[in-house]
């Protein structure tokens, strides 16, 4: 009795009962040579709802021993399994195959998400489902867009260049947006040829695993994706050190990304990082202010500010500085926080304990620098749960702790500015360049700061936008490499020359 009550508490508010049945179904395995086992120390972990703490499932703990297991199956599977000699057009049915599998059961993935999350489920329904299908549909259109080139040559010689795939890629994504992550990560490399291991964060594995099952629905061949659920130290430590891995693509914090570089040296394995931002959300004064307020609230509370881009660092000019922040702050007090399972929920909780002490130690911080709390500045009132308030602080300037550190919460640093040089010298004052955005009716002002920022994403007139079809990725720390668009291409391909002589 005890625990049916706590499942169903886990649960408060699913209505989807493919994603009811699935979470009871515990505790989950490891997907390794196209079957579902056990960790070899038999070890598990909790996974839990963070809008009311209680254990949703118990997950595999896969580590070393588990890796070494997944890449024997994967060498195998890239040395002698069919996909990497398959044709692309018969990749591109796989991977359609994939995106239908997703819509067709998006409503369960979506629930899955919010309670695995903590994410609203209309982002999840609007947002990352979407996204994860929107992805593998676009890469299973490059399966048979893979090029090489004829090169002009002696006449005597015929060259040309082949693009092949990497093969075995160790694939470590983080909780923020599990499944369009994973997507992020898998589509391209399947596309290319690439045999996949992938490891979903320990906060959020449920849509990774039930990736892993209608993966196998779409009747991919044996071991060609593989998901080993376990902790960063572990199961991720051993995809990054492994001899036989020949590619890491990283999406998380810079600590974790240097270690995997560090990591990646024993075998030169090729690496690919996405790491985080500190984002500069420029307002100057000519903006169109109701659509620059409401494009800021969705930069910095969508996803309860855990986003790698976030506008976290709001540059207003001076001359509307305390209108602007008067206007966010409304508009941040008008966010509903509660079950993210509820359709009127704005904003859900953070996604663990650990971030929402981490979280709370910054807005301390941030008060005790002198910043002024406008608007939030606590936890949220709920009983249980991990919930912040959406925060503006105003009276912020750019040497900050909050200003400098990425929060990876619903925090807005509102920082005033005196021109156009005053704030592009600010917004590159930063370790990161993930993203930024600037707010202007006048475009060549718009166009010219956009030249100047130093970040590989640059938004105007808007915030957060993102389609398969274009690179995302930083320049500095955030990261080397790009993900999505036709650049993804180059992180799971190797080129080879050819020379053939003629006669």
């Amino acid at each position: 009795m005890g625990a049916s009550t706590s499942h169903e508490r886990a649960t408060k508010g699913a209505t989807s009962s493919a994603a009811l049945e699935f979470v009871k179904s515990s505790p989950k395995k490891l997907l390794i040579g196209g079957k579902w086992v056990p960790s070899k120390s038999g070890k598990t972990f909790e996974t839990l709802n963070p809008a009311n703490e209680e254990v949703l499932a118990l997950v595999a703990e896969g580590d070393k021993a588990d890796v070494d297991e997944a890449v024997k199956h994967a060498r195998k599977a890239f040395e002698e399994g069919k996909w990497p000699s398959l044709s692309p057009h018969a990749r591109t049915r796989y991977l359609l195959k994939i995106a239908d599998l997703i819509e067709k059961n998006a409503d369960e993935l979506a629930e899955l998400e919010s309670l695995d999350n903590g994410k609203p489920i209309f982002e999840s329904k609007n947002i990352d489902i979407p996204g994860a299908a929107e992805t593998f549909r676009y890469y299973a259109g490059f399966a048979t867009k893979i090029y090489g080139d004829t090169n002009p040559s002696d006449p005597s010689m015929f060259n040309y260049t082949l693009r092949e795939a990497v093969g075995v890629c160790g694939q470590i994504i983080p909780w923020n947006f599990p499944l369009l992550m994973a997507s992020w990560k898998i589509a391209p490399a399947l596309a290319c040829g690439n045999v996949v291991i992938l490891k979903p964060a320990e906060q959020t594995p449920l849509t990774a695993i039930r990736l892993g099952e209608l993966i196998l629905e779409a009747g991919l061949p044996e071991s060609v994706v593989q998901i080993i659920t376990g902790f960063g130290p572990g199961a991720g430590s051993a995809i990054a050190e492994h001899p036989d891995i020949d590619k890491v693509a990283f999406t998380g914090s810079g600590e974790v990304g240097k270690l995997i570089l560090k990591a990646s040296t024993g075998n030169l394995k090729r690496v690919s990082l996405e790491l985080g931002g500190k984002s500069p959300n420029i307002i100057f004064p000519d903006a169109d202010m109701p659509s620059a307020v409401f494009g800021s609230m969705l930069g910095i509370f969508m996803n309860q500010g855990q986003v790698c881009c976030a506008g976290s660092r709001v540059f207003v000019q001076q001359s509307v500085y305390e209108e602007f922040t008067d206007s966010l702050s409304t508009m941040a007090k008008g966010l509903t926080l509660g079950n993210p399972l509820d359709p009127n929920t704005k904003m859900g909780p953070l996604v663990s304990k650990e971030q929402h002490d981490r979280v709370i130690g910054y807005l301390k911080t941030g008060k005790e620098e002198g910043a002024t709390a406008k608007t939030g500045g606590a936890a949220g009132n709920q009983e249980r749960g991990y919930f912040i308030q959406p925060t503006v602080f105003t009276n912020v300037n750019n040497q900050m702790k909050i200003a400098r550190e990425e929060i990876f919460g619903p925090v807005a640093s509102a920082i005033p500015f005196k021109d156009e040089n005053d704030v592009v010298l600010q917004g590159n004052d930063t370790t990161y360049g993930l993203a930024a955005a600037v707010w202007t009716k006048d475009i060549n002002r718009a166009l010219g700061v956009a030249r100047k920022l130093k970040a590989g994403t640059v938004w105007i007139n808007t915030y957060g936008m993102l389609d398969p079809m274009s690179p995302f990725g930083g320049y500095k720390q955030s990261g080397f490499g790009r993900e999505l668009g036709k650049y993804a291409i180059d992180l799971y391909t190797q080129i080879k020359s050819v020379y053939a002589k003629i006669g």
